[in-house]
C-alpha cells in the first residue's frame, strides 16, 4: 500500500541533487575514472581516455574521450556512465538544462545525449549534428523541456557520438569532451546547526543516521513521494528495498532534516 504523504514539491524544495561536473576527462576531475559501458557496438571496444589530439584548436584540454564507432555496430551505439556514483543524482532545472559537449569527429552524424534514472527509465536521448569536421566544436542540448518531467531523479549520462541511422562505411573514430551544465552541490537542506548524515551511502543491507542527539522520529519516501516505511531506530534495514534513490525525512529533540539515500 502506497500513501503519499510528501508531495512531490516538498521533496524538491528540502533536496539539492548535484551533478559531478564538467565531465572534462582530466585527472583530478570527472569522467576519466568513471565506470563507461559501451553498449550496441559489435564487439564494443572500451571507451579510452587519451592525450587530445588537437589541443591547438578550441578545446586546449589534456586529455579527451575516444570512441570508436565500428561499422559492423548499431547505430545508436554509445556509452553509459555507472549509476549513481559517476555523475551523481540531480533533477533537471533552469541552472542545468543547458548541457554542451565538446566533439571531433571525421564525419557528419548527430550526437545524441540522455539522462537515466536508477530503474533505467529515461526520456527519449535529444540529437544534435555536428557541422565540422576533424575539428573541435563544440555542441549544445536543450533539456529545458524536460524539467520536471519523469524520471524526476537521473543518476546515469548515456552519450551516442555517432548516431548514424543512415549506416556508417567505416569505423569512425568519435573524440568528446567538456560535458557540462551548471554545477550545483549535492547537499542536504537542514533547520538548525546539527547536520545528520546517513551512512553507508550509497549502501545495501543497513543505514544509520548518524549525530543524532535523543529520540527519532523517520519516515522513507521513494522520489515521487510514495511512503514506504516508518521508524524510530537510527539503524535501520534496507535490504529488501528495490534499489534506487530514497528520501529520509528524519526528525529529533533539535533536528528536522531531509536526507537523500542511494541503495544499490
Amino acid at each position: 500500500m502506497k500513501h503519499l504523504f510528501l508531495p512531490v514539491a516538498f521533496i524538491l524544495n528540502f533536496v539539492s541533487y548535484g551533478q559531478n561536473i564538467p565531465i572534462d576527462f582530466e585527472q583530478g576531475g570527472y569522467g576519466a575514472n568513471w565506470t563507461w559501458t559501451t553498449f550496441e557496438n559489435n564487439i564494443n571496444p572500451p571507451l579510452e581516455i587519451v592525450p587530445n589530439p588537437d589541443s591547438s584548436s578550441i578545446n586546449p584540454s589534456s586529455t579527451v574521450a575516444k570512441f570508436t564507432a565500428l561499422q559492423a555496430g548499431e547505430p545508436w551505439a554509445g556509452v553509459e556512465s555507472m549509476h549513481g556514483t559517476d555523475i551523481g543524482s540531480f533533477s533537471l532545472d533552469n541552472t542545468n538544462c543547458t548541457v554542451k559537449i565538446m566533439v571531433w569527429k571525421p564525419v557528419i552524424s548527430d550526437v545524441g545525449i540522455k539522462f537515466v534514472d536508477a530503474t533505467n527509465a529515461a526520456q527519449p536521448e535529444i540529437k544534435v549534428s555536428n557541422t565540422l569536421i576533424n575539428q573541435w566544436e563544440e555542441l549544445t542540448f536543450d533539456f529545458s523541456s524536460r524539467i520536471g518531467v519523469y524520471p524526476i531523479v537521473k543518476d546515469q549520462i548515456v552519450i551516442f557520438p555517432d548516431f548514424d541511422t543512415g549506416g556508417r562505411t567505416q569505423d569512425n573514430v568519435i573524440y568528446f569532451d567538456n560535458v557540462y551544465g551548471s554545477v550545483s552541490n549535492t547537499s542536504i537542506t537542514t533547520n538548525n546547526n546539527e547536520s545528520l548524515t546517513l551512512y553507508p551511502n550509497p549502501a545495501q543491507n543497513v543505514v544509520t543516521i548518524q549525530n543524532t542527539s535523543g529520540s527519532l522520529n523517520i519516515e522513507v519516501f521513494d522520489v515521487i513521494g510514495n511512503f514506504i516505511l516508518k521508524s524510530k531506530d537510527k539503524t535501520i534495514d534496507i535490504s529488501n528495498l528495490p534499489n534506487g534513490i530514497y528520501i529520509f525525512h528524519v526528525t529529533s529533540n533539535s533536528s528536522d532534516e531531509i536526507l537523500k539515500l542511494i541503495k544499490n
